[in-house]
């Protein structure tokens, strides 16, 4: 069943079923196949179980593991028995009956829409002009099991002995009835996967739209297996589309992390795991990618979500979607692909400290341009109808650009996770005019100092040339500089931020037209807000912010939106910084008319943590975006300064947790 499973094959035809032992209750002696009958999504032709089985417990025990079981009723009408391999009849009713290869078909395609990972039991009865005579065997049976007992034989040499005194007594009857039984199961179980194939066909008749609404979808232009997620806990967590506060497009990984761990008698005892060589380490397992870290964080807040990703059908992808579904979330948004992806994953080698040495991530399955994200995701998004949508670097550049187009269509906000470096930069296909456009592309970004360096290095390389509206905020830019107060503010800055990090002020106030909300991880040293202030935001006339807000040289009334309608008159007239004469529109600069001013403030740490109360780093930034837009989500939203703060006391949970996201920041729901 397993082979049969993995290599993508519904239908398995066999001789006979293992079953419950005489005993069974006493001796624990179950036939492995049942136990997988219960965890491996294949249909099971059979003759049924032998009749010195307990076929009553047999059938209890299947139901017990979430199989269906039915039984062809082959040319008999109303309730039949459930055969007994070498007989027709057991005694024992069959749960269900069905009458053709059609009907077997229905319920196969039926249940993989379903989110169950069981398999199915149909029974199929020997030919009645082989099958012998229920009262016969019953005799047969009483004997074989009365020499076992005589003999003493137990355990797994039980049923050759049973089967070879079986043979015995029968005179060989059982041999020939033994061949006819499988080659018709054989030709039964080759129909059912014909009509099976039929349905499959027909299904894909309207091959751009979603296949099911069950827990996991599959995407109609990949095959359509069986994609069960196991029917254990799904009962109170299957729901379907529905209104959500927050959207989360990104990746779902299973994460392994690597902890070096050196044997104390070793030279190198502390500090990084050695290259090019084997290493000791505590390595754990568990359910990551960025999209889902911040899922989670959201579902532990109980913030109305919807996540949505792809895993590929393999054994990965079935255990993420079942830890989600254990975790009692939502996963109709989780697309099943069938066209050789494998699903994603991510390993990190952390040092004795837990810190990132280097990590490798395989989120391939997320970066296909020639995926229609609209037509695979749109309805999900659409019928959300969310305040917020999060997206994760994790998608390719045009899936990216179709994420944040649907979500700015609806109305949603956008919140921007780079995710890693090399990946920070493909948001910027936003644009189609870098050189000459400023365009907000999210309302907010999260990225570490690394990521954030590389977003600028980008903008500088992409869009800075001398005919380009750019100027306008790098002039808007250079009349901070004699601003006092933005002096004042750069010097403490500069007291506070370690050496590496002081180019971090620069690089978010130059981005600040993409994302005018800029949040700049900076590990210990706290997170650096960056934020274009709208012309009614309170913090503009609150004495207490006034430390952080800075309108450039001048009047505080020649807000940000009127200087920039005044340098953009300047350049109009500046024919050597136009000198292809080109004039520069409004609209090259509407993302900043709206706005009155800069607000820069640095949060320290939340807490001190010490080094032997670090357990890992991962998921610690996608714990703080959670939180984060857990509480922007609500009818009435705390102030930002406020929920800044409550998402690093939920980093820190996760920074001391096993988990890639802490449970217990559940703590933080009555706070945001």
């Amino acid at each position: 069943m397993l082979l049969a499973h993995l290599a993508g094959i519904k239908v398995f035809a066999t001789g006979g079923l293992g079953g419950v032992h005489k005993e069974g209750q006493n001796s624990m002696d179950i036939s492995a196949d049942l136990t997988e009958l219960g965890r491996t999504p294949v249909a099971v032709v059979s003759s049924g179980c032998k009749s010195f089985l307990d076929i009553p417990r047999t059938l209890e025990y299947l139901e017990t593991q979430g199989v269906c079981v039915a039984t062809f009723a082959d040319g008999r009408t109303g309730a039949v028995d459930l055969p007994a391999f070498w007989t027709r009849d057991s005694g024992v009713s069959s749960p269900k009956t069905i009458y053709n290869e059609a009907d077997a078909a229905a319920i196969i395609y039926a249940q993989s829409k379903l989110p169950v990972l069981s398999g199915l039991l149909f029974a199929n009865p020997i030919p009645e002009e082989y099958s012998l005579s229920k009262s016969k065997m019953d005799h047969v049976m009483s004997e074989a099991i009365r020499s076992v007992e005589e003999s003493g034989m137990s355990g797994s040499n039980n049923t050759p002995f049973v089967l070879a005194k079986i043979r015995e007594l029968t005179g060989g009857a059982t041999v020939k009835a033994n061949s006819v039984l499988v080659e018709n199961n054989v030709i039964r179980g080759t129909r059912v996967a014909v009509e099976l194939a039929k349905l499959e066909v027909n299904g894909k008749d309207n091959s751009n739209r979603r296949k099911s609404t069950g827990v996991v979808e599959v995407l109609a232009q990949t095959s359509d297996l069986p994609q069960q997620i196991s029917n254990k806990k799904t009962s109170a967590s299957i729901r379907t589309q529905q209104q959500a506060d927050v959207f989360v497009a990104g990746s779902l990984a299973i994460d392994i992390t690597c902890n070096y761990n050196p044997d104390r008698k070793a030279k190198n005892k502390f500090g990084t795991p050695e290259m090019h060589t084997s290493n000791p380490a505590i390595v754990t397992q568990s359910l990551g990618g960025v999209g889902q870290n911040v899922a989670a964080a959201l579902h532990y807040l109980r913030t109305p979500l919807q996540f949505c990703s792809a895993v590929a059908d393999d054994a990965s992808g079935q255990t993420a979607v079942q830890m989600l579904v254990d975790r009692g979330m939502r996963v109709d948004g989780v697309k099943l692909l069938q066209d050789g992806s494998r699903t994603a994953q991510y390993i990190a080698f952390n040092d004795t400290d837990n810190e990132l040495v280097i990590a490798m991530a395989d989120m391939r399955i997320l970066e296909n341009e020639q995926r229609d994200v609209s037509a695979v995701w749109g309805p999900n998004l659409a019928s959300s109808k969310p305040r917020w949508l999060v997206v994760d670097a994790n998608w390719d550049s045009l899936s990216l650009k179709q994420w944040i187009t649907m979500g700015k269509a609806i109305g949603a906000k956008v919140a921007f996770e780079p995710v890693s470096v090399g990946k920070s930069c493909r948001i910027f296909a936003q644009i189609s005019d870098l050189k000459r456009r400023l365009v907000h592309i999210a309302d907010l970004a999260t990225p570490n100092t690394s990521e954030l360096r590389a977003m600028y290095d980008y903008i500088s390389q992409h869009g800075h040339r001398d005919e380009s509206a750019v100027n306008i905020w790098t002039l808007y830019l250079n009349s901070l500089k004699p601003e006092e107060r933005f002096k004042r503010a750069q010097h403490q800055l500069a007291d506070v931020l370690k050496a590496e990090d002081k180019f971090i002020v620069g690089c978010s106030l130059r981005l600040l037209p993409y994302f005018p909300c800029i949040l700049t991880k900076i590990g210990s040293s706290g997170v650096l807000l960056t934020e274009l202030l709208r012309k009614d935001d309170i913090r503009l006339t609150d004495s207490r912010a006034t430390p952080h807000v800075f309108y450039g040289e001048g009047s505080e009334e020649l807000r940000l939106g009127t200087r920039v309608q005044s340098l953009l008159g300047t350049l109009r007239r500046q024919t050597d910084i136009n000198p292809d004469g080109r004039l520069y529109f409004e609209e090259d600069c509407d993302c900043l008319q709206d706005y009155a001013g800069i607000y820069m403030r640095l949060f320290p740490p939340a807490e001190t943590v010490r080094q032997d109360e670090i357990v890992s780093v991962n998921g610690v930034g996608d714990t703080f975006l959670g939180v984060l837009v857990a509480g922007l989500a609500k009818d009435n939203p705390k102030p930002l300064d406020e929920l800044v703060m409550l998402a690093q006391r939920g980093s820190i949970m996760t920074l001391k947790s096993t988990e890639s996201v802490s449970t217990e920041i559940s703590s933080l729901r009555a706070l945001i």
